[in-house]
């Protein structure tokens, strides 16, 4: 057999491979002693995530050290990796663990996808290892999966495609964040903006999907419209309606409505239509990583990457699968756990009364159970690891109840809602609709609730022909609406979508696709990347653009760089790399030539960028180095100065003398510049300010200071009061 070397991703990984055997703990690694599998014993010791990197611009070549336009595009000959500085020491752990005498072979037990495969074979080749290796693949952390796992190895190059598509695509990043970035901060800082624009092949079109609906929002215009409401009594039953005509609801001017409604006040009501369709709806399938975030961020507003992290323990604990899975189907092996991992879980207080559930088994069910469509994962679901629920911490309970209800809901039978539709008739001429639902069959509801969005009333029995009156007409005044900014979760379904936005009664079919921007595992952090970067802002779980991502986002255009679809096409290239049907060569050939055209026509198109002076205003530079605070004026309530804090405008003396003196950045829908600040803080009032949105109606007034009342107000010619 001889001794072998187990590398997992990281620390706590590697501690849980090796807890199903006699060990001894050392220094950044663990001697497992001689047992059934190991006969000659192990060696378990792990990354830190990615102990290497690719080198940065200087390494390549001096000249490339200094940001300059004259030096683009830095396009490598051969690319090259080198240890991460903070990580050297686990590196030589690694290294010296590799020279160990008889030692015969090594097993990569890093996380089972393409990151997994790129940290752990990157250290192979950057401490020349030579040794025979085998690949650890794995979708859960249970003992029974671990001890499967060391005697189903399989080989090397089984997994060797997934590497070379791993590193096509940290090279192609690579190139495309090095130049893009330069660039593009090089011509926005000639422009006055003096910050890092950060540029990359997936964040960069997951930000012009969010600047193009905060462009929509923009320039939105809201119109006013009138409804007819009535409320009727025919027989004895009592229900509402809505006037309708051609399909259509909204009536264009109040007097029209007005007059409809003393058309029909007091009027004979006459049912003319009642049609009633059954809908029925399956159980859903198991989750993939993309619906289970979507899905949390429904119910509990959690943040993506909050969601990866709770499964993430989950997944160490053993009591879930593998969490970057982007499949939503199961194995027949994998279905034949399901009557343990139910039976224990029907022993849990919190889903007893599940139990028994009307389907016995689904293990000859295609909908859950079909080899081929489970990718390298297949979906994620609970383990026969199955924990009491009061010993997981409020978070991980969450995840993990909606893990478990997956399952279970899998074994009820569909919910069947009727919905009605009545047409009622006032004196012959004017047409109301009127709708209602009943759940006919609960099935998986009883499991799964449905999250209620429109309450629609329970309408009742009322048959064609029936007469009565129309107790009450009211005219209901709206506005139409600007289309709705993206929820976190909205956005991972976006980013799997390549842009293509979708209702959640079509989610499930969707999710079921691969392509899209990002994979499984890099969607939650994109999210996070946008946020450190200052682009997004998420504010009561909505997503917002900051005017530096409206700047960014303008000055790119229509270039690829910005196209969700083109991204999209990039990832399935890359897909086809690690099935071995694409050339890792001519991916890069093809990177190459698109950042060699963005460098020489983004030089020359840059003359013609313009912003608008609200983004420009607005814009705020990153502080890298500590600057020089921008003073705006004098406080009003104390001897501070006013100073821009990001958010909002705020005191100096906030820390030391508690001043409490705060201005906001947006006022009813208007945002308030520096300029105007300064104005206020000097003067004690601005000049006439347009655009303010009271409900629907737009407003101009000044910004003043009452030094009496010591608040803002909003100033008229003839009132004032507070904003």
């Amino acid at each position: 057999m001889g001794l072998a070397l187990i590398i997992a991703e990281k620390p706590d990984q590697g501690l849980t491979l090796a807890s199903i055997f006699k060990i001894k703990k050392h220094q950044g690694y663990v001697e497992i002693l001689p047992n059934d599998v190991f006969q000659d014993g192990a060696y378990v010791t792990w990354a830190v995530g990615h102990l290497c990197q690719l080198s940065s611009p200087e390494k390549y070549e001096a000249k490339w050290k200094k940001w300059s336009l004259e030096t683009l595009p830095m396009i490598p000959q051969q690319f090259t990796y080198e240890v991460t500085k903070d990580k050297a020491k686990q590196f030589h752990v690694i290294k010296k663990l590799l020279a160990t005498p008889g030692l015969t072979k090594v097993i990569h037990a890093g996380d089972a996808g393409r990151e997994g495969e790129l940290i752990i074979r990157n250290i192979l080749r950057l401490t020349n290892c030579r040794l025979p290796m085998k690949r650890m693949w794995i979708s859960s952390l249970t003992p029974h999966a671990i001890k499967e796992g060391f005697l189903n190895l399989l080989e090397e190059e089984k997994t060797r495609n997934l590497y070379y598509e791993a590193y096509t695509r940290a090279c192609a990043d690579w190139i495309v964040g090095m130049n893009a970035s330069r660039l593009y901060s090089l011509l926005l800082q000639q422009k006055g903006f003096s910050d890092v624009f950060s540029v990359g092949r997936v964040q960069t079109p997951t930000l012009a999907l969010i600047v193009k609906r905060e462009n929509e929002i923009d320039q939105f215009v809201s119109e006013p419209f009138w409804e007819v409401l009535a409320k009727f009594s025919v027989q004895g039953k009592k229900y509402t309606g809505k006037w309708e005509n051609n399909g259509e609801t909204r009536i264009k001017t109040k007097e029209l409505a007005e007059k409809i409604a003393a058309f029909c006040n007091g009027k004979q009501a006459e049912v003319a239509e009642v049609q009633s369709e059954k809908k029925e709806y399956l159980p859903p399938l198991f989750y993939n990583l993309s619906a289970l975030q979507a899905d949390a961020n429904r119910r509990y507003k959690f943040p993506p990457k909050k969601t990866l992290d709770v499964l993430q323990q989950l997944y160490q604990k053993g009591m879930v699968s593998y969490p970057r899975s982007d499949s939503r189907h199961v194995t027949p092996g994998e279905a034949e756990s399901f009557s343990l991992i139910l039976n224990k879980l029907s022993q849990q207080a919190d889903y007893a009364s599940f139990f028994p559930m009307p389907i016995e088994s689904i293990q000859q069910n295609k909908r859950y159970v079909n080899e081929k469509k489970v990718t390298d994962h297949y979906a994620i679901i609970p383990t026969e690891q199955v924990p009491r629920l009061d010993k997981l911490s409020a978070d991980e309970k969450k995840i993990y109840d909606m893990v478990a209800k997956s399952l279970i809901a899998a074994h009820y039978e569909k919910a069947v809602t009727e919905y009605t539709t009545v047409k009622t008739k006032v004196d012959g001429r004017a047409v109301f609709i009127s709708k209602g639902k009943v759940q006919l069959e609960e099935g998986f509801r009883k499991v799964i609730p449905q999250v209620e969005k429109d309450k629609e009333d329970i309408l009742p029995i009322l048959t064609v022909g029936e007469v009565g009156n129309t107790d009450k007409v009211d005219v209901k005044e709206s506005k139409t609406q600007p289309p709705k900014r993206y929820t976190e979760g909205q956005l991972i379904t976006l980013m799997k979508t390549a842009g293509k936005y979708i209702e959640d009664k079509e989610l499930e079919k969707v999710l079921m696709k691969t392509e899209g921007l990002g994979t499984e595992a890099t969607r939650a952090g994109i999210i996070t990347m946008l946020k450190d970067r200052k682009y997004i802002e998420i504010r009561k779980n909505v997503v917002f653009a900051t005017s530096k991502a409206k700047i960014l986002i303008g000055a790119i255009g229509e270039e690829i760089l910005a196209s969700p679809e083109m991204t999209a096409k990039w990832e399935r290239r890359l897909k086809e790399i690690s099935e071995g049907t694409a050339s890792p060569k001519q991916f890069m050939d093809q990177t190459n030539k698109m950042i060699s055209y963005l460098v020489q026509s983004t030089g020359q198109n840059a003359e013609a960028w313009s912003f608008s002076i609200e983004d420009q205003e607005n814009f705020t530079p990153r502080e890298y180095k500590k600057k020089r605070t921008t003073y705006l004026g004098s406080c009003m309530l104390c001897d501070g100065k006013v100073m821009d804090k990001g958010e909002f405008y705020g005191c100096s003396n906030y820390k030391n003398a508690n001043c409490r003196f705060t201005l906001s950045k947006k006022m009813m829908g208007k945002s308030i510049t520096q300029k105007l600040i300064k104005q206020l803080l000097k003067d004690g009032k601005t000049d006439m300010i347009e655009g303010f949105k009271s409900k629907d109606k737009s407003f101009s007034a000044q910004l003043t200071w009452d030094r009496k009342e010591k608040k803002l107000k909003f100033h008229f010619p003839d009132k004032q009061f507070l904003p």
